[in-house]
């Protein structure tokens, strides 16, 4: 493992530190038969916990198995404060991007079409008196670097808000991290991730899906970076963390990879 830390740009991350930064809290669950253990191995009590381990109640009679119950269908539309169903979302991106909207933007790819971010339920208006269900609608331009969030009225089905907002950047969404990390692997620079990829897997890196990826906005810190990324935080700019599908994590957080202009840089230390 060390070997490669000092072979490639790409380093292998083989720290507890990064691993317990990066993995869920383990929450502990108490087995059938050790709630109330004694150090022998027996169970405390009048012997009530050892007959239900046994399935049996009380009296000894068997006890039914439990039942788990399916989640209730999800209908079209939500009440109130309800999560938006997977319809209202659907409906809701369709409101915010018409025709002449989507011709007129351009996503992560350089594509027609918004790069969508977000689609949540909107604060009810008028202290709560107003029933209509409302949705806000995130999505980033990339034609000119712009955020633009949309509320639509999903009872009446029009937009009834809209903001641009320029020099904001909210958290990249998992495919922009992916085609971030598209850009690293075909960038020089990403020499050192392919090759610690090989190390760790075998085989070659050739597409992000190999790759688990989270990532974080990189804004221009004066001083602390090459002049490449003089714009980011006016442009939408990403630090990657990529770890092996199944493998180890690699430290790619030292790269940049700025999805307006489609280039990658690495930061001076």
């Amino acid at each position: 493992m060390r070997k490669i830390v000092h072979r490639h740009l790409g380093k292998v991350v083989a720290g507890a530190a990064i691993a317990v930064a990066s993995t869920a809290v383990m929450v502990g669950v108490t087995l059938p038969g050790t709630a109330g253990a004694d150090e022998t191995g027996g169970t405390k009590g009048d012997g009530k916990a050892a007959a239900q381990q046994l399935g049996q109640d009380e009296q000894g009679a068997p006890v039914a198995p439990g039942v788990v119950q399916e989640a209730p269908a999800e209908g079209d539309k939500g009440k109130g404060s309800d999560p938006l169903t997977d319809d209202e979302i659907a409906r809701a991106q369709k409101i915010a991007v018409n025709r002449q909207t989507f011709a007129a933007t351009q996503n992560v790819d350089g594509e027609r079409g918004p790069q969508q971010l977000t689609v949540d339920l909107a604060e009810p208006e008028n202290d709560g008196t107003d029933t209509s269900r409302r949705a806000e609608v995130s999505y980033y331009d990339y034609r000119d670097d712009t955020l633009v969030t949309k509320t639509v009225d999903l009872d009446t089905g029009k937009v009834v808000d809209s903001t641009d907002q320029q020099g904001v950047q909210p958290p990249p969404s998992r495919a922009e991290s992916s085609a971030a990390a598209a850009l690293l692997i075909a960038d020089p620079l990403g020499a050192g991730l392919k090759a610690d990829y090989k190390d760790a897997m075998g085989k070659e890196l050739t597409s992000p899906d190999q790759l688990q990826l989270s990532g974080g906005v990189y804004r221009a810190t004066p001083g602390a970076q090459p002049t490449a990324l003089d714009k980011c935080g006016e442009h939408r700019c990403v630090r990657l963390f990529t770890k092996v599908k199944n493998g180890p994590w690699i430290d790619t957080t030292f790269l940049v990879v700025d999805l307006s202009a489609r280039k990658v840089a690495e930061l001076k230390h």
